[in-house]
């Protein structure tokens, strides 16, 4: 098993935390992104249910989100959830649904999410070109969302960084930055080490 990928550059994905991994990730990106300075803890608890809790330190916030694999047998993935959701901020849960086709190579993702009282469009896109490479595309729309364009690098078994680019939907476009780093314990991960990586 290998690290994870913390969904794409913005968007979450349909593939969930194994179960029994625990992912500790430190996020920095620019302000129009989101809080510019922020931990997450993501716990895979079931084969088909995760959670994500994330720490924000400028402003001081926390965030939930969950997310439940109704399709889990590749190449095809389904899941349901709900995002961004921060007591702390009078922000209510985000819900989603998404689908997934993943092959040894491509990642194809499409959904929506119910933000506020707007619907917006989820797309994903990523290559892996082996289990230390991954290119990624992904696209949320609606104003205050982005294009964004990155790669995940498994520097080791369990750790790795997400560097991306933002493109942001409103007009004038501003490119930001934004780039993460993941290390994952496998405590009681049920898998056997033939396993293939998420």
């Amino acid at each position: 098993m290998h690290a994870t990928t913390k969904g794409l550059s913005q968007i979450v994905t349909p593939d969930l935390e194994p179960q029994g991994d625990v992912s500790i990730s430190a996020q920095i990106q620019s302000e129009r992104v989101g809080n510019p300075y922020e931990a997450q803890l993501e716990i895979g608890l079931l084969k088909w249910a995760e959670i994500a809790i994330f720490r924000g330190f400028k402003p001081n916030e926390v965030i939930f989100g969950t997310e439940l694999g109704l399709i889990q047998k590749e190449p095809w993935l389904l899941s349901v959830g709900a995002i961004n959701w921060s007591p702390h901020s009078h922000v209510n849960p985000q819900p989603f649904i998404e689908a997934g086709y993943y092959t040894e190579h491509h990642k194809f993702i499409v959904g929506g999410i119910r933000a506020g009282s707007r619907n917006e469009a989820i797309l994903g896109w990523a290559y892996d070109f082996n289990q230390t490479w991954r290119a990624q595309l992904d696209f949320q729309s609606g104003s205050g969302n982005s294009v964004t364009a990155g790669f995940t690098c498994n520097l080791t078994r369990n750790l790795q960084f997400n560097p991306a680019i933002y493109v942001t939907n409103d007009s004038p476009h501003h490119v930001l930055g934004y780039i993460v780093f993941t290390y994952t314990f496998h405590f009681w991960n049920p898998q056997t080490k033939s396993s293939s990586p998420k």
